[in-house]
Order: C-alpha cells, then sequence, then structure tokens
C-alpha cells in the first residue's frame, strides 16, 4: 500500500536538497518506492573519517535525511515533521565505494512517526541501523 500524501520522486527530493548538507556529502536519493525510500552517500575524503573508514556522522546524517523524508512525504498536506530522537548502531566500517541507506516506517502515527533505517554496504552486509522519532505538527 502507497504511503505518499505529497507528490514525491527521486528528482523533488534531489531539488529539495541542493545547497544542502545532503549534497555536499554527495548523498543520492535512488528510489522511492510504496513504503521506503533508497539513497546513497559515497565513502571518500568527503565522508571518511581520519582512520579511513566512513565516520559515524556521516551515517547518521544519510538515516536522519531518509527517516525525515519518509515522514514528510507520508504526512498530511500542510503538516510539518520534525526530529525528536535518533539513534544509530554501527555495525561494520565502511572505507570505500557507497553506503546504501533504505527507510521505512515502523510506526506512522497522527502527532509522531517512527522510521527504520538500514545502512549496508555495496556487498549487502549491514553497516548502521538507525531509528529516528519524528513529530508531526499540524498547521496553526
Amino acid at each position: 500500500m502507497r504511503i505518499w500524501k505529497k507528490d514525491i520522486s527521486v528528482e523533488s527530493l534531489t531539488a529539495n536538497h541542493v545547497g544542502t548538507a545532503v549534497a555536499a556529502l554527495g548523498i543520492e536519493f535512488l528510489e522511492v518506492g510504496d513504503d521506503f525510500i533508497r539513497a546513497r552517500v559515497p565513502v571518500d575524503e568527503r565522508t571518511r573519517q581520519p582512520y579511513g573508514i566512513l565516520h559515524g556522522g556521516v551515517s547518521v546524517v544519510l538515516a536522519e535525511t531518509l527517516g525525515s523524508c519518509g515522514a514528510h512525504y507520508s504526512a498530511p498536506e500542510g503538516d510539518r515533521a520534525v526530529g525528536l530522537d535518533i539513534n544509530a548502531n554501527h555495525i561494520r566500517s565502511a572505507t570505500s565505494g557507497w553506503v546504501i541507506g533504505t527507510a521505512r516506517p515502523v510506526h506512522r502515527g497522527r502527532t509522531t512517526q517512527v522510521w527504520q533505517i538500514d545502512l549496508t554496504n555495496e556487498a549487502g552486509e549491514l553497516t548502521c541501523v538507525s531509528r529516528i522519532t519524528m513529530a508531526v505538527l499540524q498547521p496553526r
């Protein structure tokens, strides 16, 4: 079942993030499914920490981007979604290539949403699991 209440596409997601941290880190939106959003981040000089692995904070930026977009586009027209909490467990490091994130809803209520974001390397191995809680704000 399609969950989106606002028009959403890879092109619109990309256009909305021009000139932001998402663009500066090289994050690319890949796919919008009926109940998920997928994007990837390069593991390169922009995103590695001094030990040559993907910076954990970059994994969280990818996760928060996907969960926030999911909450925004699945909330009713006029509603806004803002982050309340995010956590991340780093499972495996990545030193090159791409890390791909997929966000799916765990709960979509009237005032809160919870999204699960799984990050994998190009071999499909889990690198990070994240969960974000979003507040849904109705218009005043």
